[in-house]
């Protein structure tokens, strides 16, 4: 009879020819080499394709014993043998031992044998990926670019408050109008207008029209996109605005002299800034 190594040898060479994986094919040379050591009528098939083994007491016949001579203990002599048989170690495969029967109680149970099915890694239920967001922390990208353009706008002022200095006049007089009568810096663009449209025109029509687009704008551009090439709409009509209002707050504010007419601020060999 091959000993207990030599049938694990022999299941898992078995095992491994059909295309088992080795972790299935090592389970069940253990579990066969677990039933040699046992004893088992034919060790290479599982308790469940063999007949169970004989029971214990050598009076019961069929399987089925008497009431009577289940109950009776067995002979100090008969246990020896049947303590002698224990194993000494459990299964390998972390399967439960086998339940042997007290003698003259039937047969035994047989053996369950827990079999891997598969094997799962954690990662694959745990691990989440990470969803891609349109966000920026405001700390350090908004807040670098605030402070740097903060330097910038106050180094130009200092420059330019440098090399030109502020326009001091003479003490207002309720008897004289000032040539040129200019409005403040935010309106010169239309009083620009007035050169060019009737006053009910610039002064109203286009004003109101400018007013109204800008509070329908958010209402008739639902674009949630923050990309400049998915606004170009909006960003042409953000420019054209943004262009006309500077252009015509500058000429309001060098080019034009006396009487409101066209001068080049540098006619008299000054630079003509009034505000």
């Amino acid at each position: 009879m091959p000993t207990p190594d030599e049938i694990f040898e022999q299941v898992l060479a078995e095992e491994t020819a059909k295309g088992s994986s080795p972790a299935v094919a090592q389970a069940r040379a253990k579990a066969a080499r677990v039933r040699a050591e046992r004893g088992a009528k034919d060790p290479t098939k599982a308790s469940g394709e063999t007949s169970p083994p004989p029971a214990s007491n050598p009076t019961s016949k069929g399987g089925a014993a008497p009431a009577a001579e289940a109950q009776a203990p067995a002979p100090a002599a008969e246990a020896k043998p049947a303590a002698a048989a224990k194993p000494a170690a459990k299964p390998a495969t972390g399967a439960p031992p086998k339940r042997a029967a007290a003698a003259g109680v039937g047969p035994a149970v047989p053996e369950r044998v827990q079999r891997l099915l598969a094997v799962v890694k954690p990662e694959a239920i745990q691990k989440v990926e990470r969803q891609p967001m349109d966000r920026v922390n405001v700390w350090p990208h908004l807040m670098a670019a605030e402070f740097v353009s903060l330097i910038v706008v106050m180094l130009m002022l200092t420059v330019f408050s440098m090399a030109v200095d502020a326009p001091l006049r003479e003490l207002a007089n309720f008897n004289t109008t000032p040539n040129p009568s200019k409005a403040p810096w935010y309106f010169l663009g239309l009083q620009e207008l007035l050169r060019y449209f009737h006053p009910q025109v610039a002064g109203v029509s286009i004003p109101t029209v400018i007013i109204i687009g800008l509070m329908a704008a958010p209402f008739i551009d639902r674009n949630p996109s923050t990309r400049p090439d998915d606004r170009k709409l909006a960003i042409v009509i953000f420019s054209f605005f943004m262009f006309s209002f500077a252009v015509l707050t500058i000429l309001g504010m060098f080019f034009r002299g006396p009487g409101f007419n066209f001068v080049y601020p540098w006619d008299g060999g000054y630079l003509f800034f009034e505000l």
